[in-house]
């Protein structure tokens, strides 16, 4: 059925709903925030259940797509863990996936994200997610979701797309590289308390949160020309190299995929984010 754009809209989404080799992943997911507890990841299979796009399949992003032995939640699996676990969704290398989500963007983004990191070029964002689709009223179906017949994933390598803690520490103070935090300004500055440990952001990184990157109104992307303003005002379109980061390598990637949409799908995204740079004194932060 050929290729699929990087973002697609809801009259695509509705042509194509009847495509064979189509398959679309709802990755909705909530992180609880206690005081002195962990993180509590949820992951939004009964909101599924209760409506989702028609066709669609529930995807726990933190059971079937993340390390299982990682202290960290949502570290990249390796490439046979991920190829296993998108076999039973059905997909195969040649699929079209079309990821959404009921909430903030970034939980799709992470799954996109994902199918590139292993070698899948034919993954997209439905933009406007969920809220999209429901605004215009258009079908949705309820239940556990629609069962395919497990599909033929071939392991891929995975893609230089991930940083670690050592890449992030040579990249500060590097003329050739830009260091985006996609979390809000008030953490970024220090102003907010940070739920990841020290207050602040990695010394020498600049803030694109990714909020601005989303109309607050309808869900969907800014224009794309707005986004490449964002980014050049960052300092990140004339650099060699730009790495993302957040608190757990989730928002990050809504960074990484803006980037893509500019035609920059080489960007990198710090897996461990503020999770693992904040506890660790050893690592440079700063405020302001």
């Amino acid at each position: 059925m050929g290729t699929i754009p990087l973002l697609v809209d809801t009259k695509w989404l509705a042509a194509h709903l009847d495509d064979p080799d189509l398959r679309i992943l709802d990755s909705t997911t909530n992180v609880i925030r206690e005081s002195g507890k962990p993180d509590r990841v949820v992951a939004e299979r009964a909101k599924f259940e209760e409506g989702h796009i028609p066709g669609a399949q529930f995807v726990d992003l933190q059971a079937e797509l993340s390390d299982p032995d990682s202290h960290l939640n949502f570290t990249a699996p390796s490439a046979e863990d991920f190829a296993r676990a998108i076999e039973r969704f059905g997909i195969s290398d040649h699929s079209r996936v079309v990821v959404y989500g009921t909430g903030s963007v970034w939980w799709a983004t992470r799954v996109w994200w994902l199918f590139r990191l292993f070698g899948f070029d034919n993954a997209a964002l439905l933009d406007g997610g969920w809220k999209a689709w429901t605004d215009e009223y258009r079908p949705i179906e309820t239940g556990p979701g629609r069962r395919y017949e497990r599909g033929h994933f071939t392991v891929r390598p995975q893609r230089p797309l991930v940083a670690d803690k050592n890449d992030v520490l040579k990249a500060i103070g590097d003329g050739a590289s830009c260091t985006i935090n996609a979390l809000a300004p008030a953490i970024h500055t220090g102003a907010a308390p940070s739920p990841y440990g020290r207050q602040g952001h990695i010394k020498g990184s600049v803030n694109v949160p990714g909020l601005a990157l989303i109309d607050p109104v309808s869900n969907r992307f800014v224009p794309l020309a707005e986004i490449e303003q964002i980014f050049r005002d960052a300092g990140a379109l004339d650099r060699k190299q730009v790495i993302s980061y957040c608190g757990g390598g989730i928002t990050a990637t809504a960074t990484a995929f803006a980037l893509a949409l500019l035609g920059r799908p080489d960007s990198l995204v710090y897996d461990g984010s503020l999770h693992e740079w904040a506890p660790d004194e050893s690592l440079p932060m700063e405020t302001s």
